[in-house]
């Protein structure tokens, strides 16, 4: 019974994703963005008025501003690597096309402000690579924000512009852009995962009741928001296990596009194996595959679906 109930639980979930997933479909508001160009010399009271005034709703001010920042706007690794705060001002941060993540969201924060939109900047913790899972940063390593658009707690949201704009290598040396849209108004219980506020009173809906159980968990990518990932499996990040010993791995996504290979990366620079195909099985959204590790070692593994980098583990295996 409880099994049939969890069932329906997912089913409802999905289902109201995909409702809200048409309802928010900001086409039309990025293509008017994209448009806009880059806006050079322009200071940020004028960007902000320039990219918001067509829209009458908060909703699509706050998606222009996101679109906007995240794809005129990039990360500087240096800075970011050294949570360097000198160049993360509003007015800085347009001179200079580049900053922390700090920096993308006292700029998202002031431009929500010049839209008439409430919206703080929230510090914490993200993990960047496998090595990360249980070994917790000394300082806040990152900053995003939340929107208020009604009274009730339901109308909080997350943006993540920093994420949205594109990444950094594991080593935070090098910047890629690859915008990720779903950073906006970002699925809670994912971005839970994914994130984790200095303050519990940003945490919106439930999450990791404390930060060293936030550093147990699996590292998320930027491409499991894209597939709407949820509840996977292993929750716990660092897995102990023996060469031959059966590993389950299961992850729940919007299924809107069925994922037709899953392969994990195991290692990685001169280590790194050749990736492996996995036989798992799709059942309406739910996939699940098993997996014996050969080698006693401790890597970090990857969960690869259709190319894209969903999940990294950090795994320990014994003889």
């Amino acid at each position: 019974m409880k099994d049939l109930c969890l069932f329906f639980i997912i089913l409802f979930s999905f289902s109201s994703n995909r409702l809200l997933a048409q309802e928010n479909n900001y086409t039309a508001t990025d293509e008017f963005v994209k448009k806009l160009g880059s806006m050079d010399n322009l200071n940020v009271a004028t960007i902000a008025d320039t990219i918001t005034r067509s829209f009458p709703d908060k909703q699509n001010k706050a998606r222009a501003i996101f679109y906007w920042i995240a794809n005129n706007i990039a990360i500087d690794p240096k800075a970011t690597r050294s949570n360097d705060k000198r160049n993360t001002e509003p007015e800085n941060v347009i001179h200079l096309r580049r900053t922390t993540p700090l920096g993308f969201s006292l700029l998202v924060q002031e431009m929500c402000s010049l839209a008439n939109i409430r919206c703080l900047s929230v510090d914490g913790y993200l993990k960047f690579k496998a090595e990360d899972i249980n070994n917790k940063a000394d300082e806040v390593n990152h900053s995003w924000n939340v929107v208020q658009l009604g009274q009730s707690p339901e109308q909080w949201f997350y943006i993540d512009a920093a994420r949205a704009s594109g990444f950094t290598d594991a080593k935070i040396s090098t910047f890629t852009k690859q915008f990720t849209g779903e950073y906006f108004f970002a699925d809670k219980a994912l971005f839970n995962l994914d994130h984790y506020p200095d303050n519990d009173a940003w945490q919106l809906g439930g999450g990791p009741k404390s930060i060293n159980a936030f550093y147990a968990l699996p590292v998320i990518s930027n491409a499991a928001y894209k597939y709407g990932l949820q509840k996977p499996q292993p929750l716990n990040g660092h897995i102990k296990t023996k060469v031959k010993a059966p590993n389950r791995f299961s992850f729940a996504y919007n299924n809107v596009v069925p994922i037709k290979n899953i392969f994990l990366v195991i290692g990685e620079e001169k280590k790194q194996l050749k990736p492996e195909p996995m036989n798992f099985t799709d059942n309406g959204g739910i996939v699940t595959f098993n997996y014996q590790f050969k080698i006693a070692d401790t890597y970090p593994v990857k969960i690869i679906a259709d190319g894209h980098e969903l999940l990294q583990y950090y795994v320990e295996v014994e003889d």
